[in-house]
């Protein structure tokens, strides 16, 4: 089963934090600054918080994930926006 996630991230080195939102474009969809909206399994999450610790200073950095729900049911739903409207990008496969 697939959970969605928010996941928000203050890092305070530029170099890293170039590489960490290259890291999180790989996961998730890219909703604000430092925002993202995953959609991981369990082992998909393990190994991308795995690549995040390698990543972060532990000391000067966050990465904060709120768990939004089952990716088909509550974390579909759970986000609500003020201004702009929120609009759930759909995945497709792309061919190269």
């Amino acid at each position: 089963m697939r959970t969605a996630y928010l996941v928000t991230y203050d890092i305070t080195d530029p170099k890293r934090l170039r590489r960490v939102y290259n890291l999180m474009r790989g996961y998730g969809d890219h909703l604000q600054l430092s925002v993202f909206r995953c959609e991981l399994s369990a082992a998909e999450r393990v190994q991308f918080e795995g690549l995040l610790r390698a990543e972060i200073h532990h000391d000067e950095d966050q990465v904060l994930f709120a768990r939004l729900g089952p990716a088909d049911g509550r974390g579909r739903r759970a986000l609500h926006t003020l201004g702009r409207a929120y609009t759930h990008p759909e995945r497709h496969a792309i061919v190269v």
